[in-house]
């Protein structure tokens, strides 16, 4: 008699993990590198406000406060949030990102000395660097890390004002841009909205097509394991449909899951570790409503 080997979905992430580990490191480093020079280049000297970052502008313009000490001292204070709201193993996945990435916005804070933008157009400035920030942002995202930040936030607003990530992005993200009105006045606001809808989009193609979530329809001998991982340890729903092979005739179970594109890499490859013969389709989904 077969004896399926059950399935540990820690072993299948960490798995997943180790998968092309250099690579992966390394477009992270890269990713982490354009975001932070994106920062000091354009970013900061334009006002454009989102994001920690946003408010070590805010510092910056206020106080004169350093920028890497503001987003650092945010970093940290949000990882003891997101330990003490969230958990440990939330918190692990955003410790590196969240640490590295004010040591690179320090390390590359000189290069505005020798790139003077000064008599560029404002607005272009403000599309590059959302551009060159979309683009550092999906290397991250796609080789399964964050930048921490207010991806904690986002993530503690959505569970506990059991709302979605995306209706917590923009919650966060627009009290920010809306404090930095009083600050910068109405055409920095323009300008962050801007950035922010670039940098989203950019990052999306990046990791893979343009839409904010990613629908799954696989179709599996394994349909108990791939189920119990998207449910349990992904929190998503899922729906289950008869299907019939049209050659074969065989009638059989496809799974129909939505989870968000920051996901996608994880999903994939956890789905080919519990079956590697698994047949599954990926579209983008432009709108999702009800369920959880």
């Amino acid at each position: 008699m077969f004896f399926h080997k059950k399935v540990n979905a820690e072993d299948i992430i960490k798995s997943v993990y180790k998968t092309n580990r250099l690579q992966r490191y390394a477009s992270f480093l890269l990713g982490i590198f354009i975001v932070a020079v994106a920062y000091n280049l354009f970013v900061l000297p334009s006002d454009v406000v989102y994001g920690v970052g946003g408010i070590a502008v805010m510092a910056k313009k206020i106080c004169g406060a350093s920028p890497f000490i503001v987003i650092l001292g945010s970093s940290i204070l949000l990882l003891l949030l997101s330990y003490s709201f969230l958990g440990s193993k939330k918190t692990t996945t955003s410790i590196v990102g969240s640490l590295l990435y004010p040591i690179f916005v320090k390390l590359t804070e000189f290069i505005p000395e020798y790139i003077k933008l000064e008599n560029a157009d404002p607005l272009l400035i403000v599309v590059v660097g959302a551009v060159a920030t979309g683009f550092g942002l999906g290397l991250i995202f796609k080789s399964g890390f964050t930048t921490g930040g207010t991806d904690i936030l986002n993530q503690m607003v959505s569970k506990y004002g059991k709302m979605s990530i995306g209706s917590a992005m923009l919650f966060t993200d627009g009290l920010i841009i809306i404090l930095s009105g009083f600050i910068f006045g109405i055409m920095k606001v323009i300008y962050s909205l801007i950035s922010l809808y670039i940098i989203s989009i950019m990052s999306d193609k990046v990791i893979i097509g343009i839409s904010q979530s990613k629908a799954f329809y696989v179709i599996t001998d394994h349909e108990t394991d791939v189920k119990k991982f998207v449910l349990d340890h992904l929190s998503h729903g899922v729906t289950i449909f008869d299907v019939k092979g049209g050659y074969t005739g065989n009638h059989q179970k496809m799974i129909m899951f939505i989870v968000p594109t920051k996901e996608y890499y994880l999903v994939k490859e956890s789905i080919m570790k519990i079956d590697p013969k698994a047949f599954f389709v990926v579209t983008d989904a432009y709108e999702v409503s009800g369920g959880e």
